[in-house]
């Protein structure tokens, strides 16, 4: 430890002095710099090289849970607590930070549905029950706001849109997307808040010329959407909280690549076995 210590400070101080201060002599430190690595040394330093490289592709989001499951996929054998150890021990852990706006208006007269899901959210399969919400994420020219409709059975988001404005023409968008790509048969479960985007006429029309089946969140109870809003803080924390983003438009193309890039088809979720809501769906 103390040969190491006086390794990575030569640039700054003189080895022989690091040695006196430290009382050690110099010979023994040129004969442990010269000594080679053992072969637990040297499996360190391949795994971290590996390590390295799927924390930047994770966006530097993964813990040591995530990225034991994507080693492994890769074909790596190694154990979660050594892999625990390299990251602490090389400072590899993301950082979180949050912000709040409001975005829920159910101060209006739409007709409000009640609540079928009761925070089950558990499914059989795809397209039994979907869950809609609207976030917000902040830039340089203002708020931008993110609507996403999210299948519950796998997490993945199969519909999304942005806009500068909070509205109703967001939240359709975003399930006119999901719709397009997903064509569900009748029967599906649709949970949202009572936000006036969800209850008012036209997004109600949708949601029944699909025959889909209508429910939404108690009033001020956020447990009741726990599923959106658990992605949304995904998003936040590792893209939107770590990001300044200078326009709109860099903000939708940032979160475009992440949901569509990252997300969907590669972040792994505990709660999938650690399999992404792409694979999830393929595999079911």
């Amino acid at each position: 430890m103390i040969y190491r210590l006086i390794d990575a400070k030569k640039a700054e101080i003189p080895v022989n002095r690091s040695c006196r201060l430290l009382g050690v002599s110099g010979s023994g430190y040129y004969a442990w710099s010269r000594r080679k690595p053992s072969l637990r040394q040297q499996g360190d330093m391949v795994l971290l090289a590996h390590v390295r490289h799927h924390f930047a592709l994770s966006h530097e989001t993964y813990g040591s849970p995530r990225m034991h499951a994507e080693l492994k996929a890769a074909g790596l054998r190694c154990g979660r607590h050594r892999i625990a150890r390299l990251m602490r021990d090389n400072g590899l852990k993301a950082l979180m930070k949050r912000r709040y706006k409001k975005t829920t208006d159910s101060a209006h007269g739409g007709p409000v549905a009640p609540n079928l899901l009761d925070q089950d959210f558990g499914a059989e399969g795809p397209n039994r029950k979907w869950g809609s919400d609207i976030s917000y994420i902040w830039t340089a020219e203002g708020w931008l706001y993110l609507a996403v409709v999210i299948d519950l059975f796998s997490r993945r988001v199969v519909g999304w849109a942005v806009s500068d404005r909070i509205r109703k023409d967001l939240a359709i968008t975003a399930l006119r997307r999901a719709l397009a790509v997903r064509r569900p048969e009748p029967g599906l479960i649709h949970h949202s808040d009572r936000g006036s985007q969800y209850c008012s006429d036209e997004y109600q029309k949708i949601l029944k010329n699909q025959d889909m089946v209508i429910s939404m969140s108690g009033k001020g109870n956020c447990y009741d959407n726990a599923m959106v809003e658990t992605f949304f803080k995904t998003l936040k924390s590792e893209l939107v909280w770590r990001t300044v983003f200078l326009s709109r438009w860099q903000a939708e193309r940032a979160i475009g690549t992440f949901i569509d890039g990252f997300y969907n088809p590669r972040r792994r979720h505990s709660a999938l076995g650690y399999k992404s809501p792409v694979l999830f769906e393929a595999t079911a």
